[in-house]
């Protein structure tokens, strides 16, 4: 059991290695007849890509996706659907150094517990560059989205830099497209560039915070217990690499709130059932709401930094170390795009679930006939 697939009827799995010749997802479960081209896959692993600014890996990468099967004339055709990236700008060598030695904070030193071997070049499949093949997928789901929900629209932004949080009160989603950081906060995105240069050149790294919303999300997905949407979400946000928490709507602040403050309170409209608050993040006992699903996760430090840090090698000596090569002072920042592809995959797949079990639209009507 290698357990590089998730989903259920919508299904990816990714293979590849950082360093390797390529790596890519096979997607299997995409209904028929689904409108997508490479072109419209790209688009998405343009916003991942390395290289595009200063604060992010100077690893040039231009993540062209090939589309190998599954797709004929610009449509799905039902069949697993095999997407290639292949990988044009590895440095290998900057890695000979650490080629018997544990990175601190890595996991470098459970891959080898686990397996008695380790692809110690920018670390395999650990790396982060084994998102790339989560966003060619999440275009796919996208697409099946479009087709499925048009009216479903996913925006993920960075809401925190190390202990630096955005003013909810200048949100302003127009800025998101407009900063290197993904963030809705003009003011804040002036003051993290001049934070995060100076962890740069110091050879630091720093973490941060990521929030992702799905609007327009149908009620009635997930399922009690076992099949919840939440729980499908967590997992899919917790499996990126570097993320250490993750939390639906309000979260662990949940906790400092009273029953009476939590609750979102529900009215009726001509449109259906409408609430006062959003605390539950759009999802209730596992099951969509219909009001916006909102997923927060926290991404640890790049733990690949210039800083010397104490270790061990292959025998057991204690050592020190120093990662050279082209890392990501932030990587919180190229994960916005792989959450909103991970939010695409696993709404799409509920969706399915949903569709399979009891029909299109939620059974119980609520007002009168």
């Amino acid at each position: 059991m290698s357990f590089n697939t998730f989903g259920h009827l919508f299904r990816v799995t990714t293979w590849g290695e950082s360093h390797g010749p390529a790596l890519g997802a096979t997607v299997d479960g995409c209904p028929p007849g689904v409108s997508v081209t490479a072109e419209d896959i790209q688009v998405w692993l343009d916003r991942r890509k390395p290289g595009q600014n200063k604060y992010t890996t100077q690893r040039r990468e231009a993540d062209e996706v090939e589309i190998l099967s599954g797709v004929f004339e610009g449509q799905t055709t039902g069949t697993p659907i095999q997407l290639m990236i292949r990988n044009t700008d590895q440095r290998s060598k900057d890695y000979g150094d650490i080629a018997r030695k544990f990175r601190p904070g890595h996991a470098d030193i459970t891959y080898f517990q686990k397996y008695g071997i380790r692809d110690y070049r920018g670390g395999g499949r650990s790396s982060a560059r084994e998102t790339a093949a989560r966003v060619a997928a999440g275009g796919v789901a996208r697409a099946a989205l479009a087709a499925l929900v048009p009216q479903m629209k996913i925006t993920g932004y960075m809401v925190q830099m190390g202990d630096r949080a955005i003013d909810r009160a200048r949100f302003d989603m127009a800025q998101v497209d407009r900063n290197p950081f993904w963030v809705p906060d003009a003011q804040a995105a002036e003051d993290w560039a001049s934070y995060l240069d100076e962890l740069r050149k110091s050879g630091n790294s720093v973490g941060a915070m990521i929030e992702c919303v799905a609007e327009g999300v149908p009620p009635g997905l997930g399922a009690p217990v076992y099949g919840k949407l939440d729980t499908d979400l967590a997992a899919g946000m917790m499996s990126i690499n570097a993320v250490k928490g993750v939390e639906i709507g309000e979260g662990m602040a949940a906790a400092a709130l009273t029953g009476e403050a939590n609750a979102d309170e529900i009215a009726m409209s001509q449109g259906g059932p409408i609430y006062s608050s959003n605390h539950a993040g759009g999802i209730l006992g596992g099951i969509s709401t219909g009001q916006p699903v909102v997923v927060r996760f926290a991404v640890k430090p790049t733990s690949s930094i210039l800083k010397p840090r104490r270790t061990i090698d292959l025998d057991g000596n204690e050592t020190e170390i120093v990662t050279k090569g082209r890392h990501d002072p932030c990587v919180g920042i190229r994960a916005v795009p792989v959450a909103e592809a991970m939010m695409a995959c696993i709404l799409l797949d509920h969706l399915l679930l949903h569709r399979g079990q009891v029909g299109e639209g939620p059974r119980g009507r609520i007002g009168p006939a």
